[in-house]
């Protein structure tokens, strides 16, 4: 009897087992995503606004208005069009560019070293390596700018900043003998017993094996180029043929502080190939960035 009368019990104790099974899965489900769609709000949503006052007319951008009624492209092209911009752009490009391809071409020997060569002072000369990305550059401005002032006579120009890169970068240096280190050295040992020298094994072997590290830390220093402020304001301050996008949108801002629409539009330019190079390599940058390893 008592056997019988809980037989009917089961499958709805079943039943609700997997109801609540379901329901919190789909709340969990909820909590997650809703989380992601709000950090992802925080950060999109300041962009969403400089694009979105770039495109107002001058009256409307000194409303409460968030919606640009009508649309006004024409603030792109009368910024693009401001005596100077282009060659802020110019000048952007051939400093972030060139900064990039020297800084790579420099660090990767170097990194190389430091990875598979045994040598007395290795140690020493990595320690050397952190140290560097330890000082802060306003430690050793004023020492650096009496030299490219007084004995090389560059100021006023980007060289400052361009040549000290062919030199090697302490950061790439770091990051890309790190990721060297995951590099088995089976394939080094393979490619020594086919008659590779060490000049050949870093171009045939290791620098294919790691292109991920090579994009990640070719974007670090393509952004930092981009977006430094501090080097060209000591360096080309005098000059404005030689001023950055980063310089000239802060004197852009100082002349044009009534008209937000035209700043906004000025900071839309600016960073517009940023995050267009960013979603393009993004693949390439994030698997960089995760494979990249610390080991010692």
């Amino acid at each position: 009897m008592t056997t019988t009368a809980l037989q009917p019990d089961a499958p709805e104790t079943s039943h609700e087992l997997r109801d609540t099974y379901h329901r919190r899965r789909i709340l969990e489900w909820i909590a997650l995503h809703s989380l992601g769609v709000a950090l992802g709000l925080l950060f999109v949503l300041p962009f969403v606004f400089v694009v979105l006052e770039s495109l107002m007319t001058d009256q409307q951008s000194l409303t409460r208005d968030l919606w640009p009624q009508p649309f006004a492209w024409r603030n792109l092209v009368d910024v693009w069009n401001t005596p100077g911009f282009s060659t802020w752009w110019r000048n952007t490009i051939v400093y972030a560019v060139s900064g990039t391809v020297l800084t790579l071409l420099s660090s990767i020997p170097v990194a190389y070293a430091l990875a598979y060569f045994r040598f007395r002072g290795r140690n020493v000369a990595m320690m050397a390596v952190i140290a560097t990305m330890m000082l802060p550059p306003q430690v050793s401005i004023v020492p650096l700018y009496l030299v490219w002032a007084q004995t090389f006579h560059l100021t006023g120009t980007l060289w400052p900043l361009i040549i000290p890169l062919v030199f090697g970068d302490a950061f790439t240096i770091f990051l890309l003998r790190q990721f060297m280190l995951t590099v088995p050295l089976a394939y080094l040992e393979a490619a020594k017993i086919d008659g590779c020298g060490d000049f050949r094994t870093m171009l045939r072997v290791v620098i294919p094996m790691i292109r991920p590290a090579i994009a990640a830390v070719g974007l670090f220093q393509f952004f930092y180029c981009w977006n430094d402020y501090f080097g060209p304001q000591i360096y080309a301050s005098e000059n404005p043929g030689a001023w950055t996008l980063s310089y000239g949108l802060q004197s852009f801002k100082s002349a044009h502080h009534t008209d937000w629409n035209l700043t906004m539009a000025a900071t839309v330019l600016v960073m517009a190939p940023v995050i267009i190079m960013f979603f393009f390599a993004q693949k390439a940058f994030i698997e960089g960035v995760t494979l990249t390893g610390v080991k010692g």
